[in-house]
């Protein structure tokens, strides 16, 4: 009855002897920002001091998608694949079981999950690895600051890997392919306490290496920052033989923004020459004024010259029109001598003004009879009579 239990041990402890379970090692998380360098470490500790024959790098986007290759080492050759081949390379000590991989130049599409498998000589088991790998959207590399703010300027080199970084450089210049001037250098090769910091030429107080140096931040902060300060810098932080380099550009603002706090508008004060040419005019105006009433009161005062001298015309024209007209009629019982007085009447508007022209007007005659007086008759004859029309 004990023989199925017997059978299950032997084959476990066959397989363990003969290596066909895989090793699996811890998987670290790593992040960064699209642009930027990731260095996914695959190290085991052999105390065979076996020898590696092959490395696999393999990524999977997800859990239920393909993977592809990413790079493979065999027979001392290391080849990358895909679209991964231009950006990544086996940066690890082979002779230490070292297959680190190093991925520049990060895209979103990189997000994933990053699979190591180690082989080694002789051995048929294999030695896995895994990497997440985390992308954030790319940091700026254009830095725009008002001239006397400060500028934080960051270069990290990202890594699941505790190694040392071990020196940092810092370089300016203020155009492209012209001559570079030290801005910062950190080396640890010096034996000083935690490194040795060099400020050069105009940067040397204000400046700061404000970066974790044991997680491979070498970042810095330039403080008080002059108009000359605009330009480019390039960041170079080196673990042992690798060399992450990043290049940043300073943009630098000349005046600082207004405050949002609205001014209230104030009146505005008149200069000189305004205030002379003002009171000009309103003196000017008071000056005028009464030579304006003057011409105003003699224009209506020759308009009324002009009606008073047509009415006396008027008069004096009717005056002439009423001559006497004097006819004598006769008959065999004698003559009769009547007198005609013809008065002329002009009719004329009220509100129409004489003109000065010789217009014709209407005119309509009245005649006055008139009686003849005694002393014309003469004697003896027959008494003029009177006819009234």
């Amino acid at each position: 009855m004990f023989c199925p239990l017997q059978l299950v041990l032997t084959l476990t402890l066959l397989a363990c002897s003969l290596g066909l379970q895989d090793v699996m090692a811890y998987s670290p998380e790593l992040t960064v920002h699209v642009g930027d360098s990731a260095l996914m470490g695959c190290v085991f500790q052999n105390s065979e001091e076996k020898r590696v024959t092959k490395v696999d790098w393999m990524f999977s986007s997800g859990k239920h998608a393909k993977d592809e290759y990413v790079l493979y080492y065999y027979a001392n050759l290391s080849v990358p694949v895909g679209r991964f081949q231009n950006r990544v390379s086996l940066v690890g000590d082979i002779l230490n079981n070292d297959g680190s991989l190093l991925l520049q130049d990060v895209q979103e599409a990189d997000q994933g999950i990053y699979t190591c498998e180690i082989r080694l000589q002789n051995k048929s088991k294999v030695l896995k690895s895994e990497v997440v790998l985390h992308v954030l959207p790319e940091e700026p590399k254009e830095i725009m600051v008002h001239v006397g703010d400060s500028a934080l300027m960051r270069c990290i080199f990202y890594s699941t890997e505790k190694k040392r970084l071990t020196k940092v450089d810092w370089m300016f210049s203020s155009r492209e392919h012209t001559k570079e001037e030290i801005v910062l250098r950190y080396d640890l090769k010096f034996n000083f306490p935690g490194g040795y910091s060099q400020y050069q030429g105009r940067y040397q107080n204000r400046l700061n290496l404000v970066g974790d140096i044991s997680h491979n931040d070498g970042s810095i902060m330039l403080q008080r920052v002059k108009e000359s300060d605009g330009g480019i810098y390039n960041c170079s932080i080196h673990l042992g033989n690798l060399v992450f380099r990043k290049t940043l550009v300073l943009h630098v603002i000349m005046e600082k923004p207004q405050t949002s706090i609205p001014e209230i508008p104030r009146p505005e004060v008149l200069g000189g020459n305004q205030l002379v040419i003002i009171v000009g005019i309103v003196c000017a105006t008071l000056l005028l004024f009464p030579v304006l009433i003057l011409i105003v009161k003699r224009t209506h005062w020759n308009k009324s010259s002009i009606n008073s001298t047509d009415f006396v015309k008027t008069l004096e024209n009717t005056k002439k029109a009423n001559p006497e007209v004097r006819d004598d009629f006769c008959s065999p019982g004698g003559c009769v001598c009547v007198k005609h007085v013809y008065s002329s009447i002009t009719m004329r508007e009220g509100s129409e003004e004489v003109e000065p022209s010789g217009k014709s007007e209407a005119t309509y005659m009245t005649m006055h009879p008139v009686r003849p007086s005694l002393r014309s008759v003469p004697a003896g004859g027959i008494p003029k009579t009177e006819h009234t029309f």
